[in-house]
């Protein structure tokens, strides 16, 4: 554990939010996730060990509360009051990123977050009676993470999400490259604009393909508006100054 060594509340609320990953793990929790494997899946790159220290920490500082599990196999994670109270920071963080973050390179072959996120926030309400599934296909993802599957049943809480064939008849196919999801997802590329220049193309019955834009809620930062042209124009002078 690393302190500032000053009594400034900002410094003590920094040293418990402001640590590696911590700020995430308070996303997932903030998204639904509970269960510790559905927590790393929002961050597939932290290793389950520090996953572990990190949730033992925040449960120290009162932040989070662990309970047995409703099913009683393993346990849940649940935001405390104080932990509720980092919610509004976390989504100001959020729209700050979309707003004005250049990115980080190779993200854009990787869709593991973007269908974790994908799988959370589907109008389920929009899906046809029975089961529904969606295979998608990214042909320039990391290796392993070129295919996924999205199996919707009707009156089940929660898709599941798949990286290997689940062996169900594919109703609807859609094909592009990660970046024009993760765009879209973003709320940056309409899904209708998309279709008509082929950077996605679906596979299946017209009545699934009509209705695939109204079954994604996208991001929840999707809606946050964008700089204007005068704030990006000021955002890019300040950029070559300090490079220069």
């Amino acid at each position: 554990m690393s302190t500032y060594g000053q009594y400034c509340p900002v410094s003590q609320a920094i040293s418990v939010f402001g640590e590696r990953w911590t700020p995430l793990i308070i996303r997932e929790l903030m998204m639904g996730s509970r269960r510790f494997n559905d927590i790393r899946r929002g961050m597939p790159l932290m290793s389950p060990t520090l996953l572990s220290q990190r949730l033992r920490r925040l449960e120290q500082e009162g932040v989070i509360e662990s309970r047995p599990a409703p099913d009683r196999h393993g346990r849940e994670y649940h935001l405390t009051p104080a932990g509720e109270e980092f919610r509004p920071i976390v989504e100001a963080l959020g729209a700050w990123g979309i707003r004005w973050a250049k990115g980080e390179r190779g993200v854009e072959r990787d869709p593991a977050l973007v269908m974790w996120d994908m799988r959370r926030r589907l109008d389920l309400d929009r899906f046809p009676p029975g089961r529904t599934t969606i295979m998608f296909d990214y042909p320039d993802a990391l290796k392993g993470k070129r295919y996924w599957w999205l199996v919707v049943n009707s009156g089940d809480p929660e898709p599941d999400l798949c990286l290997s064939d689940p062996g169900f008849p594919v109703d609807l196919k859609v094909t592009m490259r990660v970046q024009t999801m993760v765009t879209i997802w973003a709320g940056n590329l309409r899904i209708g604009d998309a279709i008509r220049n082929q950077s996605l193309v679906m596979e299946g019955p017209q009545r699934l393909q009509r209705a695939f834009p109204s079954w994604l809620k996208l991001s929840m930062f999707a809606s946050v508006p964008r700089p204007t042209d005068a704030e990006r124009r000021i955002g890019h002078r300040a950029a070559v100054a300090a490079g220069s």
